[in-house]
This record gives structure tokens, C-alpha cells and sequence, in this order.
């Protein structure tokens, strides 16, 4: 704690102008809501959560493609914050289908081993969890299993986030577990200040004092607060093999147009285990009609608290939209550490 006091003092001797600063990533935003680190922070310094919840950016239409499989007797193994996310007509969990919880894609294997149906594996997640992925692709399942692939790369939305210039940035948290896998190389392309942190709050607070110190020189790189973890080049091998199952595609976020190169699909000489492919799954574009603010959210302009839905009509127990489903979405993370404490 008294790092923590320290590094807080630093900063607000440091900020002498308003500042916003965005991480791309759940596991951030829960850990500065659970320790409160926005209270200390001085008032001119503001940290947004842009779409940093693998399960918050996947489009309605791939939902909706998760319950077309549903429809066609598929066993549906997914994450458990998938569960519940709305599609157009319910959710995975009210869907009445055979849906199973799993904890990452080799359960979903050993499903398919013992099956006589067909068993798909909805594979969200950005980097961190691509690399698995296409391990387990590469040890040949069984033919009844494929995955939907609802992967995505964070440098390219960072990409449509700058040239947008909607919030106003002034530099980015960069993801540390996202870093642990890729490296920080890619990052290097943007002209704003640039931090790899870790998940602690001294991690989180001794980046954001450099960013602000690159801000006082003028200056703009990436700089690496989470050494212990992250290094520029990242795991060599994991990207390898990530790259040798997957290839960058032109997907929509939600929130988010299609964005170039910004999503992973299974090269063609892995197409068996495509289920897009397998059982010709269309993605539908979804129109928003609901009063939900997350698209806002995710960009990065606009919190929580601004809509008019939160806390009232959407909770946990009753989400509107994913981000008070998953338990890296910013509306979930604010509920359970504000709306509880007053």
C-alpha cells in the first residue's frame, strides 16, 4: 500500500493538464474498479475501458450463428461468460439446446471424443487465447468437432479507435496478457504514448506516470511496465503456431464497423473444422434497436453510468447487453463495485 501511495503522489505532481488514457482490456478495468484506483487519481486524469472484453465485441451475428447451431442439434461448447449474451432470439442459456460450459477448447475436444453428434466450440478471445486454439487445431480432434471462430486482434481496432479520434486519447494501457503472447512490436506503429501494464495497482499506476511522462517530453513509444511478463518480441512460439493455423480477416466488432485484418479464420487447409464452413453459417449484420449503450462503451465515449438502462433494467441477472454479461465488460465490473458499495 504505501507503493501504491507513493506512485499516486508522483502522478499527481505530474498531471497539469487533462489527460485520458484508454486500456483495451477486462482484466484492467476489474482490477482498478476492485481497488478503487480512479479515487486516487488526480481529477484531471481520466482512464476509459475500450473493447477490451473479448465476449462484449462479438457481434449479435455471431451470436445469432451460435444459436443457428444450436438449431441444427450441434453440441455448443462455449465459455461460461458467453452464455447468456442476448442474440436476436435469447441467449445460448435459454436456448434449450445442448450447451456446455468448458474451460478452454481442450474440454471441448475430449466432448467430441466421447460424442456421436457433432460438437462445436465457440472460440472467442483475442490473442491470448488464439494460440491454444490452434494447438488443439493442430493435434487433429475428431471430425465431429469444429470450431466457430470469433477471434480478433487488438492492433487493428486500436487502429479504427485513432482514426476516429471519438475519445479524445491520449495514449493507451496496452494489454499485458495480450503483450505476454504477442510482444509489444505491432504497438509501435502508433504516434501516441504507449504503456505495457500488469494487473496490480502499483503495474497499473507506474504506467500511467509513464504515459504522463512521455506526454512532458513530447515524446510517443511504448514503453514496458509488466518486464516480469512481457517482452518487446512476446512468445515466438505461440505466434507461430497461431499464424500457422489462422489468417487475419475483415470482421465486424461490435460497436465497431468491419474493421480491416482485425479477426482470425482458419486457414484453408484447416477448413474441416471450420463450422462457418461445415454446416454454411451466414453472419447476419444486426441492427441495434434497443436503448443499450454498450457499442458507446466500447469506444470508449460513453460509461456505464450514462445509460439510462443501467443498474435498472439492466443487471447481471437481467442483461441487456453484453457488457453487464461477461465478467470482463466494462457495465458488469461497474455494478458489481459501485452500484453494491453505495
Amino acid at each position: 500500500m504505501a507503493a501504491v501511495n507513493e506512485i499516486a503522489r508522483t502522478l499527481r505532481t505530474l498531471v497539469d493538464r487533462d489527460m485520458t488514457f484508454m486500456h483495451i482490456c477486462g482484466t484492467h478495468e476489474a482490477a482498478i474498479a476492485r481497488t478503487g484506483l480512479r479515487s486516487i487519481l488526480p481529477e484531471r486524469l481520466k482512464i476509459v475501458m475500450g473493447p477490451g472484453c473479448p465476449v462484449c465485441i462479438t457481434p449479435q451475428g455471431e451470436i445469432d450463428a451460435a444459436l443457428d447451431l444450436v438449431k441444427k442439434d450441434c453440441i455448443i461448447a462455449t465459455y461460461g461468460d458467453l452464455l447468456r449474451v442476448p442474440g436476436s432470439e435469447g441467449s445460448l442459456e435459454s436456448s434449450g439446446g445442448d450447451v456446455r460450459i468448458v474451460q478452454g477448447i481442450h474440454k471441448a475436444v475430449e466432448i467430441a471424443e466421447k460424442a456421436d453428434k457433432e460438437v462445436v466450440f465457440i472460440s472467442v478471445g483475442f490473442e491470448t487465447t488464439a494460440p491454444t486454439v490452434a494447438a488443439s487445431i493442430l493435434s487433429h480432434p475428431p471430425k465431429n468437432f469444429s470450431i466457430l471462430s470469433c477471434h480478433r486482434l487488438v492492433p487493428p481496432a486500436m487502429k479504427w479507435l485513432l482514426q476516429q479520434g471519438e475519445a479524445k486519447l491520449d495514449g493507451f494501457v496496452l494489454p499485458g496478457h495480450v503483450c505476454a503472447v504477442m510482444g509489444y512490436e505491432e504497438y509501435e506503429q502508433f504516434p501516441v504514448p504507449q504503456v505495457v501494464a500488469g494487473f496490480e495497482a502499483e503495474d497499473i499506476l507506474l504506467g500511467l506516470v509513464m504515459l504522463v511522462e512521455q506526454i512532458h517530453k513530447g515524446t510517443h513509444h511504448v514503453d514496458n511496465a509488466y518486464p516480469r511478463v512481457v517482452t518487446r518480441e512476446g512468445n515466438v512460439k505461440a505466434k507461430k503456431i497461431m499464424y500457422d493455423v489462422f489468417e487475419p480477416c475483415d470482421v465486424e466488432w461490435r460497436g465497431f464497423p468491419v474493421i480491416p485484418a482485425s479477426g482470425l479464420r482458419l486457414k484453408s487447409e484447416f477448413e474441416q473444422y471450420d463450422a462457418q464452413k461445415k454446416f454454411g453459417i451466414v453472419y447476419k449484420k444486426v441492427s441495434k434497436h434497443s436503448a443499450c449503450i454498450c457499442d458507446k462503451v466500447l469506444r470508449g465515449i460513453a460509461g456505464p453510468s450514462d445509460c439510462k438502462l443501467f443498474g435498472k433494467v439492466c443487471t447481471p441477472r437481467t442483461p441487456v447487453g453484453p457488457c453487464m454479461v461477461s465478467h470482463e465488460g466494462a457495465c458488469k465490473i461497474s455494478y458489481m463495485y459501485q452500484i453494491k458499495k453505495q
